[in-house]
């Protein structure tokens, strides 16, 4: 049987995006092709993808839980860095949406990268998303939360994300960011292969290099 994989991807679109834009997209489609390899590579898995961005504007789903295959490109004109930073409600609503696709077999890998902290949802409040993530992390699934422009380590924690990154909010940093987080997460699908399920450690220890 395959393991179905889903890669929830949650973008932030706010206006301080605006100067790494390209970056954020080529990081984007540069994801999509690491994934759609490791299908190609593995073939006891199956990989769908669920990419949200969100601004003070709306919050809106590109793909949802989309067979890799079917997947096109991320374009520029899709993606256009406006507003604030709904952060919570970006995350409560898709990985609320996400849930009921969700099968106790299946893995799930939520990605979200934000270059500033939340500073506009109306609908999740902070206790909100971090029982909501606590929740979801014991039936399995892994975050990474990757951030600039504040303390990474201290956000992540307070909403119960133990794997974080900090980037620099530039074209050298984005780009280096994508490069290293691209590599961890072929090293995800390498252990979903091999039937290696630890969600406790993979929500530790994503960016171990020993892991």
């Amino acid at each position: 049987m395959k393991t179905k994989i889903f890669n929830l991807i949650i973008l932030d679109e706010s206006g301080s995006m605006c100067t790494i834009q390209k970056q954020a997209v080529d990081g984007v489609n540069e994801t999509l092709q690491t994934i759609a390899a490791a299908q190609k590579k593995y073939d006891n898995q199956e990989q769908f993808v669920t990419l949200v961005t969100f601004n003070g504007d709306a919050i809106h789903t590109l793909y949802q839980c989309m067979p890799i295959e079917q997947v096109e490109q991320l374009s520029y004109d899709q993606y256009q860095p406006n507003c604030a930073t709904p952060l919570y409600d970006a995350m409560g609503q898709s990985l609320n949406g996400l849930r009921p696709k969700v099968a106790p077999d299946d893995r799930v890998l939520v990605t979200i990268v934000t270059d500033g902290e939340e500073n506009a949802s109306r609908e999740y409040k902070g206790t909100a998303i971090r029982a909501l993530v606590k929740e979801l992390k014991d039936l399995g699934w892994v975050f990474v939360y990757i951030g600039a422009n504040q303390d990474v380590e201290k956000v992540a924690g307070e909403m119960e994300i133990g794997n974080s990154l900090c980037f620099c909010a530039s074209v050298t940093g984005m780009q280096e960011m994508n490069h290293r987080v691209d590599s961890r997460r072929e090293r995800f699908y390498e252990r979903v292969s091999r039937g290696v399920k630890d969600s406790v450690k993979e929500n530790d220890s994503f960016f171990d290099d020993d892991f």
